[in-house]
């Protein structure tokens, strides 16, 4: 018999004690990483405090601009056990202090506490330096303290260790232990079978029993006794076999017999076999006359099917040119969507761009002045607090009004970058909503009519978003140019709720309304209720392809005449 060169109990002990020793290393190396991020997490705790005992002296000594004060501040910081590092700025992002382990930060300043991780082990926290004057809160600089590894391990070592030993005596005990029991209950128990299973005699069965003695009523024992059992049933089935032989033997003699006479009936079925062939060989001639005329027919049909290609190919060519010619017109309908939000944009820019130039020229004016009192020494303080006065009226003058304009300006920019691009991207509805209908606030500013708009908060989708833009333009500018031609209170509704994955949009205006003729043709290409007067029947045709194609959904329309139109559109939230 061949030796065995891996034993079952081997393997089984191996396999055993791998998922111990990795379940061991995976809890212990948990629990040394939850220690790590316990620390950590009272380390940063540490230094937000050092915020509350410091942020004061700091603030005024870098207001009052006593720089060595600011110094022996942060020298002092470094004497702390956790603090590896001190980063000192000024509002302007300049150094003040930059000591011990730190790293490079952004010129951008800080507004508010917040804590960082860093390469190298090394993680910070950052607060902002905020100096109360008069009721009036200045930033005057920030403050970065820094931290590390080092420091974090030096506190958990201890625990570290004794983590690390406590596994290494439990494994082992275990390893002994198993290695004991497996050898005792498993390992020579079935040595001594297989042994003795080894030692089979095909001429001896009753000889071949296998006689170990086993302690428990397990599995080896009841190995052990269905062994046995096999032998005893192979011994009665060798008797039986015998029997069977001779059984055998006279049916050998039977079928002799019976071979005579199947030799006698295939004789007589040859006989009818022959005619049978002589009538396929006439079917097989009448088969070959008629393939012939089934040949001819093909060819014929060759012959029409190549007329009808010719056919096929002239009318795809002139599909291509209509597709061409369609859409030119699609790409030429979006641009002049595109330069009406210019021109309204243009002039809503202006109004507050004009004020801020007014308010700068005024600030200009008066600090000549003052600064013209102050050389002639004639400047008193009556004259300085009007010029304080009206400085900070101006100021805040000037910063509504640019604040005004830069919102226009970011507006505008987002939709129109986004309907010049097909680029897909994660965004938030509600809120591109309204920088579209930002964008078209210059439509609404010289009629009465008015426009709401319901959104939930933090509903965000996956697209293009200059899909959505040109879907929402076309509606409103439709509305506006068609169903409230000649109406002076328009309103135009906009809601949008989610149903499960689905995103849905409830348009509706109280314009004028179609008919149920018009309400068929509405998505048609070249369909306007405008013929004549400057319509060129493609906005509602673009929306349907942006809504069915770009965004694999589906839109409705219904309408009543004198009653409105409204858009029941459904859409995936993001697309597959």
């Amino acid at each position: 018999m061949t030796p065995v060169k891996s034993g079952l109990s081997k393997k089984l002990l191996t396999r055993v004690l791998s998922v111990y020793f990795i379940l061991t290393f995976i809890v212990t190396a948990g629990q040394i990483f939850t220690e790590y991020l316990s620390t950590k997490q009272n380390i940063e705790s540490e230094l937000k405090t050092l915020k509350n005992t410091f942020s004061t002296s700091l603030t005024r000594a870098i207001w009052e601009l006593n720089t060595p004060q600011a110094l022996s501040i942060a020298k002092g910081l470094m004497e702390l056990p956790i603090v590896e590092g001190v980063q000192i700025r000024d509002e302007t992002g300049e150094y003040i202090a930059d000591l011990g382990n730190t790293k490079e930060q952004s010129r951008q300043p800080v507004n508010s506490g917040i804590m960082r991780d860093h390469p190298g082990g090394v993680f910070g926290y950052s607060f902002p330096l905020i100096f109360e004057f008069s009721g009036r809160a200045s930033h005057v600089g920030d403050v970065t303290l820094y931290s590390s590894f080092d420091i974090i391990f030096s506190r958990i070592e201890v625990g570290v260790f004794f983590l690390i030993g406590n596994a290494i005596v439990k494994t082992t005990f275990l390893v002994f232990l198993f290695m004991t029991a497996f050898q005792r209950l498993l390992s020579d128990p079935l040595t001594s079978i297989t042994k003795q299973m080894s030692a089979f005699d095909p001429d001896h069965p009753k000889d071949s029993k296998i006689a170990v003695f086993i302690e428990d009523e397990n599995e080896l024992r009841h190995l052990q006794n269905c062994y046995n059992q096999v032998i005893d049933d192979l011994i009665v089935s060798q008797d039986r076999l015998q029997g069977t032989q001779q059984k055998l033997e006279r049916s050998y003699q039977q079928i002799d017999e019976q071979n005579l006479l199947l030799e006698q009936e295939v004789a007589k079925k040859t006989a009818s076999l022959s005619q049978i062939m002589l009538d396929l060989e006439q079917q097989k001639d009448e088969l070959i006359a008629n393939q012939r005329e089934l040949r001819a027919e093909i060819e014929n049909r060759q012959r029409v099917e190549d007329e009808l290609r010719k056919r096929n190919a002239e009318l795809a060519s002139s599909m291509e040119t209509l597709n061409q010619a369609k859409d030119q017109l699609l790409e030429s309908e979006r641009m002049a969507t595109l330069g009406g939000l210019v021109a309204g944009i243009t002039h809503d820019v202006n109004t507050p761009i004009g004020v801020s130039i007014t308010a700068a020229s005024f600030l200009e004016d008066r600090l000549e002045k003052l600064e013209k009192g102050f050389e002639e020494k004639t400047l008193t303080a009556g004259q300085m607090h009007n010029f304080l006065d009206e400085s900070h009226q101006t100021t805040t003058l000037l910063m509504k009004n640019l604040q005004r304009a830069c919102e226009l300006i970011a507006s505008f920019k987002q939709v129109s970058v986004d309907q010049t691009s097909n680029a897909e991207r994660k965004f938030n509805l509600g809120e591109y909503i309204d920088e579209v209908m930002q964008s078209l606030k210059p439509s609404f500013k010289h009629t009465t009519h008015k426009f709401h708009i319901e959104c939930p908060e933090g509903l965000y989708i996956r697209c293009a978003p200059g899909v959505i833009a040109q879907i929402i333009t076309n509606m409103v500018m439709n509305s506006l140019l068609h169903g409230f031609e000649d109406k002076h209170n328009g309103r135009i509704v906009l809601t949008v709720s989610l149903d499960e994955d689905e995103v849905v949009m409830d348009y509706t205006d109280n314009g004028k309304g179609l008919t149920d003729d018009q309400l068929d043709k509405l998505f048609d290409a070249f369909f306007t209720t405008r013929q004549g007067r400057g319509g060129s029947g493609l906005g509602t045709h673009i929306m349907y392809n942006l809504v069915t194609q770009a965004l694999n959904g589906s839109i409705t329309p219904f309408s009543t005449p004198g009653k409105g139109l409204r858009y029941h559109i459904r859409f995936p939230r993001q697309r597959a």
